[in-house]
């Protein structure tokens, strides 16, 4: 990744964004998008000179709209919309997190339809490039219009109000750290408040967080699969190319190819080619059609975040020099969530299938009558529960997912007087998905875990694929020879997975897996 990430409002690409946020890398804003912000924001001037009465610019918000603002009091009317919306609540936002969020509303001014002043993006440039990062508590966003709450909040810093994330991750005053950075607040004019909190900007920060551990994780899962299935000494005949052939999903055709690249050279499978079994349970025949149908709801969800990513979500929207060489404003709906929320609920259902189908195969494994290996996998059954609770704790992560696969965007509100009378809910969506994502890695933890011990009962070797992973999971979770609690083995290994550490690793020994 370049230590400098341009932003053009056109290509910016959500790894790009993920390694803003998390690596402090700098950004700067193309010469061509500097342009077209400034191009944008004379409009609104010879909007203020003309007097005119355009919404957003020199009206009241929301219900209000029907009240026009002297030009006067148009810096007043900025800085009360972002301290009067500065509402949120419940606990801050990460740093990754709001950092994420602060590059996404950037890239969106860089498109040059907000009208938004130049100092102000500037202002939002420099924070990130000096790592000011504001305080933002997560809860206020209905997915409607804009993320209104939780940007205000990023909007209070820039004038030097509110709080910001410190080096030991407290709560302090903005202006102290201002101070600090050599840094002043930003003076806010006609239309800068209500372009910086009418945008989607925390609904695609989780979003993106998301989809960088879901790169990951789906991809292991696979890899986690065949560990069970070489555990379980089951038929790879299911991902044969000519059963996906016959039905051409992608994402089921894709998988099967995973399941075969990784099966390749397995001694085990091998072994057991005219054994007695006539077919194993759904949770491992059928992993190309689950594995695969999860896999589509991600390709869906990438194309969705590009997309919004590199769009302007903004009321009024400013169109400079139009084909009939007149500026245009129009009043619209582009800071609506809705493709952003219904996206993260078919992906926060999509992964539960993905957990549901993995704590599936955990109980065949624990089950001596269908594996044929000890019972819990313990070494004196009975006198020891082996992984017993591994399965329970998977099972109580499922149970969280099963919450979270309930759709957000079955609920919805009318506020602002009835002015905002359908919402989408995509905030509490977006970061529903988020935290999906962190339990289903928890629930793939324990299926590999348990898959690990299973392997300890045959002496033939397993794909070279799953032999990598195995030897990884070794030098943090031992063979179980007696009991002992895997608790924080396990959340290692969760984290492990989310960060995409280990498939770099078995990817750079056994070549890259195809996705």
């Amino acid at each position: 990744m370049a230590s400098v990430i341009q932003l053009d409002g056109n290509t910016l690409s959500p790894a790009e964004v993920y390694a803003v946020a998390s690596e402090n890398i700098v950004i700067k804003l193309s010469d061509d998008s500097w342009n077209r912000i400034v191009k944008s924001r004379k409009v609104v001037e010879d909007i203020l000179d003309s007097g005119e009465v355009v919404y957003g610019i020199n009206t009241g918000f929301g219900s209000l709209v029907d009240t026009n603002i002297s030009n006067e009091h148009l810096q007043d009317l900025q800085v009360n919309l972002i301290r009067s919306h500065a509402t949120g609540l419940g606990d801050g936002m990460s740093k990754p997190a709001v950092k994420a969020m602060m590059v996404a509303r950037i890239n969106s001014f860089a498109r040059g339809f907000s009208g938004v002043h130049p100092n102000v993006v500037q202002q939002l440039i420099d924070y990130v490039n000096h790592d000011v990062t504001p305080y933002i508590p997560r809860i206020g966003s209905l997915g409607a219009s804009g993320d209104l709450a939780p940007l205000s909040h990023m909007a209070l810093t820039l004038i030097g109000e509110g709080f910001v994330i410190g080096d030991d991750e407290e709560k302090i005053p903005t202006n102290d750290l201002l101070l600090d950075k050599g840094l002043i607040p930003v003076e806010l004019s006609a239309k800068d408040g209500l372009s910086l909190i009418n945008g989607t900007s925390q609904m695609l920060s989780y979003s993106i967080l998301s989809l960088q551990i879901l790169n990951n994780l789906l991809t292991i899962s696979d890899v986690i699969y065949c560990t069970s299935l070489e555990a379980y000494q089951g038929s790879a005949t299911p991902a044969d190319a000519r059963v996906h052939a016959a039905r051409p999903h992608p994402g089921q055709i894709l998988i099967s190819t995973r399941i075969r690249q990784i099966m390749q050279g397995s001694e085990i499978l091998a072994g057991h080619k005219d054994c007695s079994k006539v077919q194993d349970p759904y949770s491992f025949r059928c992993a190309p059609q689950v594995h695969g149908a999860v896999y589509e709801a991600l390709i869906g969800m990438r194309e969705t975040i590009q997309i919004e990513l590199n769009s302007t979500t903004d009321n009024p929207l400013v169109f400079p020099e139009t084909t009939d060489h007149q500026s245009t404003i129009i009043s619209q709906g582009n800071f609506h969530g809705e493709i952003l929320a219904l996206c993260a609920d078919r992906m926060s259902l999509a992964l539960f299938e993905l957990g549901s189908i993995s704590e599936r195969r955990m109980d065949q494994l624990l089950d001596s009558k269908k594996s044929g290996l000890p019972p819990f996998l313990a070494t004196n059954s009975g006198l020891e529960s082996g992984m017993m609770i591994v399965q329970y704790s998977a099972g109580s992560a499922l149970a969280e997912m099963h919450g979270h696969a309930a759709p957000r965007t079955s609920f919805s509100t009318s506020t602002s007087a009835g002015q905002e009378d359908h919402v989408s809910m995509g905030a509490t969506a977006c970061w529903n998905l988020y935290q999906s994502c962190i339990r289903l890695s928890e629930v793939l933890a324990c299926e590999l875990v348990i898959a690990c011990q299973g392997l300890e009962y045959n002496s033939l070797n397993p794909a070279p694929f799953v032999k990598s992973l195995h030897k990884l999971v070794r030098t943090i979770s031992p063979k179980l020879t007696k009991d002992r609690s895997t608790s924080t083995e396990l959340q290692s290994i969760a984290k492990i997975l989310r960060e995409g550490t280990w498939l770099s690793r078995i990817e750079a020994e056994n070549g890259r897996l195809v996705r």
